[in-house]
């Protein structure tokens, strides 16, 4: 008993000490990803992308009907980071409890639910309005159930755990799919252990089953959701079994899958990923603990049992998520969203190693005696490890001031014109505008149609009618079948939503070039203005216009390259010069005398943009070399050749020595020693 009042203490002050570090590194503002749909879910009481993660976004629709009343939080997205947080304290308080179980409570069980909480990966995906918090939790529980289980002394001990696993393993379902693959671990040796024991009977079957249903009910609050259709942003249509079960497999997305690409992993490159990861962010101490935990308990028949179980359940989830990840890791933002689904397997590696130290602590004071010494060395060496972890991490994954992608949405949406139909396209864009425009009410004047979406046969039924400004001309966007029945092309779309402003925020597919018939795009910042063609383009104006469209101050290259900081970043830097290229392009195309006058305007545009900064995007260099080229062909006057010839081969170096790898290299070099012989004649002429 005394040994189980020390367990719940120190679970308790792991989680303590965990939620004292996560509270105040807490994002105040939206993240980026997928945190900006999964708020606005959650505001709205809409379903969230497949399969809908009905218990996370219950969970954050109560802490923000609770959280602002109690005065805990300063927006919707920050009550809900918060909620995060709480849920990874909660998380490492699993795993420690876990080691308690298993070997008793002191360093070994604070070093696996401390080591899991400050490493990089769990601390970052702590703080911000994410799924994988919670999964950790259901993690923990059910690692913490199944020593619990293991170590029951009774039959109605064992019933009654088995029960409470049996609903967690539900409940888990209901949040992220690849619990799968360790409920598929347990629940068989469950039921071996049942039948071992005598205990396994129809009724008992039956009663674990019914548990286990009753787990997955918080899925029925998606056909609720979709049937009231109340929600002015939700995913899919769940009310039919068809919609349901689409939306519960992902077969949107592609089931077992992580995004709906042909392609496959390359499992090899994956799992090497996955142990760079656990070196770099677990450090070689904790994974060396990890291995002699394993060493030194297998010869122990009653204590190795539930080590090796949870060994298959890491081998078995690290083979089938490399394979399954079919994600190019090396992108730098792939591999962030790739990184995250490392977190399920990580928590066994902690909890291996918390074991690891217990043991052998364990192992020394009764081989040598002196239990406090070595117990005293234990606590030293957690101490040591979690306070290096702190100090390496905590930098960081503190993200109490990181605001950027909420400043990037309300950028955005101050610069569009009023009325306007808000075409957004990709995370960046959907969800920080989401949560913006649903949940704190910014911009209500405008409409938030998603691209991609749009493809969906459920988009005009269920989400149309909330959009009481947009004409939607079929039931949804064919990009490639643009004359089936009740489908629509882009270019039919904009013929019928003329009256107002129409932007597309980032970009267009390529699938759909229907527009281009009628309409032409015009640059506005991150955004493209879709105007009709005969709608007549006056440069000078158009550059007034979008010259300051942003007060945008952060440093270039300022975030981690894996970020949405960083894509939201540069987005706003390269906004700052699509009007140049704009003008640069259209110039390209035409002949006449309007044709200096566009290169003149994009040059002297380049040229504003690059000396106000000190560092800035590479391919501004070469944009301004080749504007100044091209306007020194043109013949335009009142600029002197020797300057243009001069900042052309200038800005063409300085971009070689920022891009040396570039394909268009060679060809560069050519072009610069042309533009010297030029330059060098050009003088020869000049002097008497």
């Amino acid at each position: 008993m005394v040994v189980e009042q020390r367990s719940w203490v120190l679970t308790s002050a792991t989680v303590a000490f965990v939620a004292a570090l996560y509270l105040p590194c807490t994002q105040k503002a939206v993240p980026g990803g997928d945190s900006g749909e999964l708020i606005t879910a959650a505001c709205e009481l809409g379903v969230a992308h497949p399969p809908g993660y009905p218990v996370f976004t219950l969970l954050a629709w109560l802490a923000l009907s609770l959280l602002p009343y109690l005065s805990l939080s300063v927006s919707p997205a920050h009550s809900v980071n918060l909620l995060s947080s709480l849920l990874g304290a909660g998380a490492s308080g699993a795993l420690c409890f876990t080691v308690c179980r298993l070997a008793g409570p002191g360093p070994g069980a604070v070093l696996a639910g401390g080591v899991f909480a400050v490493s990089r990966l769990s601390w970052q995906w702590s703080v911000v309005a994410e799924v994988f918090s919670l999964n950790n939790l259901f993690v923990g529980l059910l690692f913490s159930l199944t020593t619990s289980f293991h170590c029951a002394d009774s039959a109605p001990q064992r019933r009654k755990v088995s029960h409470w696993g049996a609903l967690c393993c539900g409940l888990g379902l209901c949040n992220q799919h690849t619990l799968v693959l360790y409920v598929v671990v347990i629940i068989p040796w469950v039921l071996l252990q049942l039948y071992s024991h005598r205990e396994l009977s129809v009724c008992g079957l039956m009663s674990l089953g019914l548990c286990f249903l009753g787990g997955l009910l918080p899925y029925v609050y998606l056909p609720i959701s979709s049937y009231l259709n109340t929600a002015r942003w939700s995913w899919g249509d769940q009310t039919s079994l068809s919609g349901l079960f689409t939306h519960l497999l992902r077969t949107e997305y592609g089931t077992f899958s992580l995004a709906k690409t042909e392609g496959t992993g390359n499992l090899t490159m994956m799992l090497k990923a996955q142990l760079d990861h656990c070196m770099a962010d677990l450090s070689l101490p904790v994974l060396f603990l990890a291995g002699l935990g394993m060493f030194l308990i297998s010869w122990d028949r009653r204590r190795r049992v539930v080590p090796w179980l949870l060994t298959a359940m890491l081998l078995l989830y690290s083979l089938f998520f490399a394979w399954r990840a079919n994600l190019d890791i090396s992108r730098p933002l792939l591999l962030g969203v790739v990184e995250r689904f490392w977190l399920q397997s990580d928590a066994v590696v902690c909890v291996l190693a918390g074991l690891g130290l217990s043991w052998t602590h364990t192992g020394l004071e009764r081989r040598l005696g002196h239990g406090g010494l070595w117990r005293a060395g234990g606590w030293l060496f957690t101490v040591g490890v979690l306070a290096h972890m702190v100090h390496s991490n905590h930098r960081e994954c503190d993200q109490s001031i990181n605001s950027v992608v909420e400043r990037f949405g309300r950028e955005l949406l101050a610069s569009v014109p009023l009325d306007s139909i808000i075409l957004t396209r990709g995370d960046l864009p959907g969800n920080s505008l989401r949560y913006l425009h649903y949940c704190q009410g910014v911009r209500p004047d405008v409409h938030l149609v998603d691209q991609e979406m749009m493809t969906y046969s459920w988009y005009v039924t269920k989400l149309g009618q909330h959009h009481p400004g947009v004409n939607f001309p079929g039931l949804w966007w064919d990009p490639v079948h643009t004359e089936e029945k009740d489908t629509f092309s882009l270019e039919q779309f904009l013929s019928h939503n003329t009256r107002g402003a129409v932007l597309a925020c980032i970009g267009l597919p390529n699938g759909d070039p229907s527009w281009e018939r009628s309409f032409s795009r015009w640059p506005l910042g991150v955004c493209d203005h879709l105007v009709p063609a005969q709608e007549h383009f006056h440069p000078e104006e158009w550059a007034r216009r979008t010259r300051y469209i942003y007060n945008w101050t952060e440093p270039h290259n300022s975030f981690h390259p894996g970020s949405w900081e960083r894509v939201a970043n540069e987005e706003m830097w390269q906004a700052r010069m699509k009007t140049a290229f704009f003008l640069f392009d259209l110039a390209e195309r035409i002949q006449g005398e309007g044709k200096a006058r566009l290169f003149e305007l994009s040059y002297t545009l380049y040229k504003e943009i690059v000396e106000s900064h000190t560092d800035y995007p590479p391919n501004w260099d070469k944009n301004l070399a080749l504007a100044s080229e091209r306007l020194l062909r043109s013949g335009k006057q009142g600029h002197s050749p020797d300057s243009l010839l001069t900042c052309s081969i200038q800005h063409f170096s300085l971009y070689l020595d920022k891009e040396p790898t570039d394909s268009q290299a060679p060809a560069i070099h050519t072009a610069v020693s042309h533009l010297l012989q030029e330059r060098t004649r050009l003088r020869q002429k000049h002097t008497p």
